[in-house]
């Protein structure tokens, strides 16, 4: 089964809970598995959009118990390691789609970079610049949700 890490805020617009939740019913229409942090903002937009379209849907927790977990997550994994869930989020996808931009979101951005081998998607957000003020190599940036699937090129027939 394949299994895309979505990230983005906890507080996110509008936008962004729009096309996290289309990201989630297009992946679970695929028949991925939906990696993400459990909690609210993009992260429940997008375990909602799974879920009604019957996929699903891993939170990794940040706390120690389920306390505040998504009610839509299909498996819930306390952690208790903090933000360090970061890095078993990025970690555990063949792609990584990041909706939108905050702190968390960055670094989860950051950590997927850095761990190269599987395509990172942004769909939208905040851009970054290397030093010369040009858009940093590797991110692949998005238009749409369906965008962003077409982007990873997981599925090569679509």
């Amino acid at each position: 089964m394949i299994q895309v890490s979505v990230c983005g805020p906890r507080d996110c617009t509008g936008e962004d809970e729009s096309n996290a939740r289309e990201i989630g019913r297009l992946l679970a229409e695929r028949g991925a598995a939906v990696i993400c942090g459990g909690y609210t903002g993009v992260m429940a937009a997008v375990a909602a959009g799974a879920r009604s379209a019957g996929g699903t849907v891993v939170g990794i927790l940040s706390r120690a118990d389920r306390e505040h977990a998504n009610p839509d997550l299909s498996i819930v994994i306390p952690t208790g390691i903090g933000e360090a869930r970061n890095s078993v989020i990025v970690n555990s996808g063949d792609a990584v789609i990041v909706i939108g931009g905050s702190w968390g979101t960055l670094s989860e951005l950051a950590l997927a970079m850095r761990r190269g081998r599987v395509p990172v998607v942004q769909l939208g957000g905040w851009r970054l610049l290397d030093h010369d003020g040009r858009p940093v190599a590797g991110i692949r940036h998005a238009s749409s949700p369906e965008d962003a699937l077409a982007i990873t090129r997981l599925w090569p027939d679509r």
